[in-house]
């Protein structure tokens, strides 16, 4: 199957709910997401819209996704900017420009076929691209127990930073990272 990968747009708030909310139905979920199937059904359309606003501007966000032949999406990844000072989405203050994975998912039916690869390839690009601010690294962090989706990010050219967060869900989140090229 041949995959397309893209910047989100702004009018597919829609599809943005749509592939939130079958992750958030993922078995990995709990350990995955930082928020609930119910939470996420629950709020209104215009979060989602502002959400693909955001993430399709490419700013302080930027949202890729996979489609399949048919235009179904079927996987994603947002990056968000981090800087020194400024607003803080999860985990630690930034102590150097940087850009943070988040969201990454990839429907069942599509994994295995190199599609994660491609979707980070997509992000960093992107992410390293920027001109200001100059992204130093590239972070993101996985639960401890999330095994198969640290064996992607390492196949992405992650790895561990020593970093660790308390997760809510009981163990510890764990950053990893990679360096500008």
């Amino acid at each position: 199957m041949e995959y397309v990968i893209r910047g989100q747009r702004v009018d597919e708030w829609r599809e943005v709910k749509e592939l939130r909310l079958a992750g958030l139905l993922d078995e990995a979920a709990p350990i995955a997401f930082l928020e609930t199937y119910e939470n996420a059904l629950a709020r209104p359309d215009a979060f989602w819209q502002e959400r693909a606003e955001r993430a399709a501007a490419g700013v302080e966000v930027k949202g890729f996704v996979a489609e399949d032949g048919d235009g179904r999406w079927v996987g994603s990844v947002t990056v968000l900017v981090e800087v020194p000072g400024g607003a803080v989405e999860f985990a630690s203050q930034a102590k150097v420009p940087q850009g943070h994975l988040v969201g990454v998912y990839i429907r069942p039916e599509a994994r295995g076929a190199g599609l994660g690869e491609k979707l980070f390839a997509a992000a960093m690009e992107w992410a390293f691209a920027l001109e200001e601010p100059r992204l130093e690294r590239v972070r993101l962090y996985v639960h401890e127990r999330n095994g198969r989706a640290e064996t992607l990010y390492r196949r992405c050219g992650f790895v561990r930073t020593g970093h660790t967060l308390p997760a809510d869900v009981g163990g510890l989140e764990v950053e990893m990272a990679v360096e500008r090229p």
